[in-house]
Order: structure tokens, then sequence, then C-alpha cells
């Protein structure tokens, strides 16, 4: 606990400096390392023997999407890019199969268990869609205001944060029912429950830092409850993908902690459908 307790120490103001104060081409670069990192990760899930393919694979992806997509072009008269919005919405599509894989495991192995090139495309569509979800929530009205993409991403993250520490005090409390045993049997319904009240509660304080209008108001605790409960999925859909790699953690690059998927697994989902839900409801 303690050498986690430091790792987050490092960490948490690094990344909170990266998201606030670097001009969206640096944050790019900064959001590039990390899914960078992740892709080497996934990797493990792909392959039991480590190899550096699947990397230079989902490198040369994000590269070509980069070219593709300059971060000048991400918003065209004030609306997102089209190529974004159908991105986004593709993420939204594949948070559904990860459900149904989810809910059905460990059936639902037997289809993409042993295809490396099945787990592969899931790996691209997990972190592919979550890095242009940083870049669009960061890029949001930055012209204009610059902090507040920032805050946007932030908001996620505090989400997600709040979710997990929730989930983990009222499930060590008070959980008894397990929320879904065959594949993460240390989560409980109870604990569940606490994480979304967690979340709930920052989203009430949010609305309130963010103004958000009456008119909007109902729509932005929809779309926060939607995230935390599709962060939940996010974790649980690692969780397979470990179990069926027969890992117990995506990595050892942060002591105390595990990988780097280990931290961003709930916000692989998160973000990019808080994005989703954000740009086309709210903006």
């Amino acid at each position: 606990m303690k050498q986690r307790i430091i790792t987050a120490l490092v960490l948490a103001p690094l990344a909170i400096a990266a998201i606030f104060f670097l001009p969206l081409q640096l944050f790019t670069l900064f959001s590039a390392a990390l899914f960078l990192l992740a892709a080497k990760e996934w990797a493990g899930f792909v392959n039991k023997t480590p190899s550096n393919a699947i990397l230079y694979i989902f490198g040369l992806i994000l590269g070509l999407t980069l070219i593709a997509m300059p971060v000048s072009d991400i918003w065209q008269n004030g609306a997102l890019n089209s190529s974004l919005s159908l991105a986004l919405s593709s993420a939204g599509a594949w948070w559904c199969v990860a459900l149904l894989l989810v809910l059905r495991y460990p059936t639902s192995a037997a289809l993409w268990s042993s295809n490396k090139l099945l787990k592969s495309i899931f790996g691209l569509l997990t972190l592919l869609p979550f890095f242009w979800s940083l870049i669009v929530l960061r890029s949001v009205d930055m012209s204009e205001h610059f902090y507040y993409g920032a805050q946007l991403v932030m908001y996620v993250f505090l989400l997600v944060w709040a979710a997990d520490t929730g989930a983990y005090f009222v499930g060590k409390k008070f959980g008894k029912t397990k929320l879904a045993p065959n594949v993460s049997p240390g989560k409980t319904i109870e604990g569940f429950a606490g994480g979304v009240v967690s979340s709930l509660i920052v989203a009430f304080f949010a609305a309130q830092y963010f103004a958000i209008s009456d008119d909007n108001l109902f729509a932005f605790f929809v779309i926060s409850i939607i995230t935390t409960l599709v962060s939940a999925l996010g974790d649980l859909t690692e969780s397979i993908f470990k179990r069926e790699a027969g890992l117990k953690d995506s990595g050892k690059l942060l002591p105390g902690h595990g990988g780097i998927l280990d931290r961003i697994d709930s916000l692989t989902a998160a973000t990019p459908i808080f994005a989703l839900f954000y740009i086309h409801w709210l903006m």
C-alpha cells in the first residue's frame, strides 16, 4: 500500500499538469505516449510470449490517423469533424459488444480467446477511441477558454476515481453480493452502488462548477451516470482479457499498481462515452 500511495502521489500531479498546462500539440504527444505504453501491454493479452509486433502495428495505425486528422482539423465551423464523430460512435458500439462479452463470460471467450487478430482489433477499439476522446475533450473551446477542455477531461477522471474509491470502501464494508463472479470475484453489487453514489456527489458539485443550466441539468446527470456505469465495464473488460492471458496485472511499469492498463482500464471506456454524449447532447 505504501508503494501504491507513493506512485500515485508522483503520477497524479504529472498527469494533472499535462492535462491543464500543455498546449494541444504537446498534449497529443503525451496522449500518444500513453497509447503506446498501453499498446505494449495489450500485446501481452494477444501473445503470451513477448513481442513488439502489436506495439509497432498499433503505433503505425495511430500515426496514420494523426496524419489523416491533424489537430487543427478536429473542429470545423464549431462542429466536431465527422470522422472523429464516427470514431466516438464506434467506441459506443464496441462497448456494447464488450458488455455482451463480459455478461457471457466465460462462454464468450470461446469466440476470441485463441484468435490473435480479434484480440488485436479489440485492443484498437479500446485504445484508439480513448486517445482521440482525450484530444477531442481537451480541445473543446480551447481558443476561447484554454482550460475549459482540461476541466472536462479532469471531470471524467474525477468521476472514475470517485467511482473506484466509493466502490472499494463500500464494497469492503458492506459488500456481499458478487457483481461478476466469473470475471472479478472481488467486486460486489453493494460496492458498485457505492461507486455510483460517489460519482453522483462529484456530478452534483461539477454541475455547480460548470454552471450547467436548468435545461441541461438532466442531460448532464444522465451522461455522468452512463459514464460511471461504463467505467466499471472498462475495468471488467480488461479483467477478462487478463484472465484469459493468465495475467494478474497488465504490466509492472507502475510500482504498487501494475501496468498502465491497470490504471486506465476504466478511463478507456468512460472517456470516449462521455465525449460522445457530451458533444452530441450538451454542445
